[in-house]
């Protein structure tokens, strides 16, 4: 044997066994979801986040009210109020909010929050990070599957390795975070259904690159 080949062995040995290891210890799966599910139902109250657009009407006063965006601090300004928090309120409690600094003002003021244009918290959103068309944080919607958020990125990069993709989830009630593997590349590329997953507000999905 030429002794110039002796010490590729050592490397190649050692570059099997790293992709075997790779190919062995995966991350746990989700079940899978249908592409459109036959009962539509509504998320958690929808949580209002920085730069989302509103417009606030008050009942009989519509001079209070009018067309408002939040501020990037979280808060808005409108006619009467200065600096009133919004963010982290849902639009029945910012009416709340928004009727007791006007009880000063006018007797039983009636006041409705409309969300025009939204983006929610970061704990409301679904990021996308890695090797993919581009990577973006995605307002989370009901009934939302990993099908959703990969077209709304533009699906995978040239180079990605959508098999190995990982799932980042913190639950909010244990205070625990954990770790599912994806299957993206069988979804995109074969359409294997059992491959989608539902997605939860708050979900980060991390796509590496391939490294051949």
């Amino acid at each position: 044997m030429n002794q110039k080949t002796l010490p590729v062995l050592p490397m190649a040995l050692m570059l099997v066994l790293a992709v075997s290891g790779c190919a062995t210890g995966s991350a746990p799966q989700l079940p899978p979801a249908a592409f459109v599910t036959g009962a539509q139902g509504p998320s958690e109250d929808y949580v209002i986040g920085p730069l989302d657009s509103l417009t606030i009407f008050v009942w009989r006063n519509p001079e209070l009210g009018g067309k408002v965006q939040v501020r990037p601090d979280g808060r808005i300004t409108t006619p009467l109020i200065a600096d009133l928090p919004a963010v982290g309120r849902t639009p029945a409690q910012l009416s709340d909010d928004i009727k007791n600094r006007l009880a000063t003002y006018i007797k039983e003021p009636l006041v409705s929050v409309i969300v025009d244009n939204f983006s929610g918290t970061f704990s409301q959103q679904v990021r996308v990070v890695g090797a993919t068309g581009k990577p973006a944080s995605i307002p989370y919607r009901a009934n939302m599957t990993l099908l959703d958020a990969m077209i709304a990125v533009g699906g995978l990069s040239e180079f990605a390795s959508g098999n190995k993709a990982r799932l980042i989830r913190f639950d909010r009630t244990t205070g625990k975070q954990s770790e599912y593997g994806l299957r993206i590349g069988k979804l995109l590329k074969q359409g294997d259904a059992s491959a989608n997953v539902a997605l939860q507000p708050g979900d980060v999905i991390i796509i590496p690159e391939s490294m051949f």
